[in-house]
């Protein structure tokens, strides 16, 4: 894209002309007196729509899903105190999944400022801890300037959100001058002598796996992984979350380091004489609550962020690298494999993780095996927090790239308004989510939203009256002593109803087959309501029958 030098641009009109130059389609949001002539600039705006939500947090998710499944930043407006403190939510886990996000939030009058006007907070001052940065722009002609810094810090190095504040009155001057041109974030390359490093150690090696994170799908870079993995039979395990990095059905999947994890594929980590970590933070959860890598494994990081490297481990080889260039770059070394034989023991311990029982052992098992069966190979799965997605993630098995979102923050509510942003990025493929009840229910009115837009997601409720995963931690650290985790009775396909959606409850894999297989050729959203066993509390624990 080309430099454009325009002048006499509103502050609204220099704002939408640098969301545009993004090749952004949808903005999201609850409307606010704030920042009304932005939200009037946009009704003569043919290129963007916004998405009025029911509340700023399911914005938020909305923007934040969006910009994951679009590789775009997302963007989410709101108002002054109250809308920002509604859709932190969705910073927190834009920082935490390095999502690039930028929200737009109208502030206080400036001849307001500093007296505790209506809703006034000192926006940047507060999102400042939250967010990769945050900025007051009380300079009309500075607008274009900031808000386009805005879009680079949020893609540029790990990706983040970013909080743009404007005062009321801003939006209503005019910006003599406006420089326009979008940047592409740079791809740094590993050093000669780096890549070379890394090459010494794998050929020193006996046990190589590869920890594969978000920084690969951000690069869309899952290519490049393959190609290196099968170019040295290198067998590759999934960051937490990020299950759709590498195909499970390849004989070089080792497991998805969750949650939860099996046993068996925390072992694969544990085995190991070297850690090949890319593009991953390696958080609390994908370690296992930092139980690995152990003192001694030689550890190899690769990550975009330099703040990552040595944040958590000290590495032996610490590369600041984009993971497409840095898996390139590794390509066609002199790296012979002596390690087939542990990478066919390790694939079969997963296998054996990943095995359905049969018969199933629960309605959870068997309609995983039904969504897998039913659901088309470019279909999008959503889901939010909670002990549900433990099926999920051992049963399910991901067999192409960009087919997952999920939360790494593990945010409740974030499944439904998830799934709204991934429809509106790829319309043509059905979109589902997965939610428990007591998670669905903090978004539902989003649901009103789909159906006002016309989005024909697809919700999963796997309701058992409960927040599960805590009741869970109450049996194991304090038995039969059950405090606020129990939920009452909700209709969740009379609530969907409502909220003109289809809704239907199911309890058997049959009746799931058919609601889904509806769902599908639907064209609005679907609840379709899982009553499940309260006292199958995971996929490993169960309570004993009353």
């Amino acid at each position: 894209m080309k430099k454009r030098i325009v002048r006499g641009l509103s502050v609204p009109q220099a704002i939408i002309e640098c969301v545009k130059q993004e090749r952004i389609s949808h903005l999201f949001g609850v409307p606010g007196e704030s920042y009304l002539p932005l939200l009037d600039a946009l009704y003569d705006e043919p290129t963007l729509q916004f998405i009025s939500a029911r509340h700023e947090g399911g914005a938020a998710f909305m923007a934040e899903a969006y910009a994951k499944a679009s590789g775009k930043p997302g963007v989410v407006l709101a108002t002054r105190g109250v809308g920002a403190a509604n859709l932190a939510i969705g910073v927190h886990t834009a920082r935490q999944d390095s999502t690039p996000l930028v929200v737009l939030l109208g502030q206080v009058h400036r001849r307001f400022r500093g007296r505790e006007g209506f809703q006034e907070v000192e926006l940047d001052e507060w999102f400042r801890p939250l967010a990769k940065w945050a900025v007051e722009i009380t300079d009309p002609e500075r607008v274009p300037e900031l808000v386009q810094r805005a879009f680079r810090v949020a893609k540029t190095g790990r990706p983040g959100p970013v909080v743009v504040s404007i005062p009321e009155d801003v939006f209503t001057a005019t910006v003599a001058e406006a420089v326009l041109l979008a940047m592409d974030a740079p791809c740094p390359a590993p050093a000669d002598d780096e890549v070379k490093r890394i090459e010494a150690a794998l050929a020193a090696a006996r046990r190589p796996l590869i920890v594969a994170g978000g920084g690969v799908k951000r690069a869309r870079a899952e290519q490049a992984l393959r190609r290196v993995a099968e170019q040295y039979s290198l067998p590759v395990a999934a960051a937490f979350r990020r299950h759709d990095v590498f195909p499970h059905d390849h004989r070089l999947y080792v497991g998805h380091l969750g949650l939860g994890a099996p046993a068996a594929v925390v072992e694969t980590a544990k085995q190991a004489d070297l850690i090949l970590a890319i593009g991953t933070r390696l958080s609390e959860v994908t370690t296992q609550d930092y139980t690995w890598p152990l003192p001694h494994q030689t550890l190899i990081h690769i990550d975009i962020d330099e703040e990552a490297l040595g944040k958590v481990f000290s590495a032996d080889v610490a590369v600041a690298a984009d993971a497409r260039e840095a898996l390139c770059a590794l390509s066609g070394r002199q790296i012979v494999p002596s390690w087939n034989e542990w990478v066919l023991a390790r694939r079969r311990a997963y296998e054996e993780t990943a095995r359905r029982p049969q018969p199933p052992r629960n309605v959870q098992e068997a309609i995983i095996a039904e969504l897998q069966a039913q659901l088309p190979d470019d279909g999008v799965i959503t889901n939010d927090a909670g002990n549900f997605a433990g099926w999920l993630h051992t049963f399910f098995s991901f067999k192409e790239q960009h087919l997952y979102i999920g939360p790494t923050s593990g945010a409740m509510g974030y499944g439904l308004p998830a799934a709204i942003g991934a429809k509106l990025v790829h319309p043509e493929r059905p979109v589902v989510s997965l939610s428990g009840d007591g998670g669905f229910l903090m978004t539902a009115a989003e649901l009103e939203t789909a159906s006002r837009y016309g989005v024909p997601v697809i919700s999963l409720v796997f309701n058992n009256r409960m927040y599960g995963t805590i009741r869970m931690y109450q049996e194991l650290q304090f038995p039969g002593r059950v405090v606020g985790s129990g939920l009452g009775a909700v209709s969740f396909a009379k609530l969907a109803m409502a909220l003109g959606a289809n809704g239907v409850t199911v309890g058997t894999v049959d009746e799931f087959a058919a609601a889904f297989k509806q769902a599908l050729a639907a064209a609005k959203p679907t609840v379709i309501e899982v009553m499940t066993e309260p006292e199958q509390l995971s996929v490993t624990m169960r309570l004993p029958d009353r």
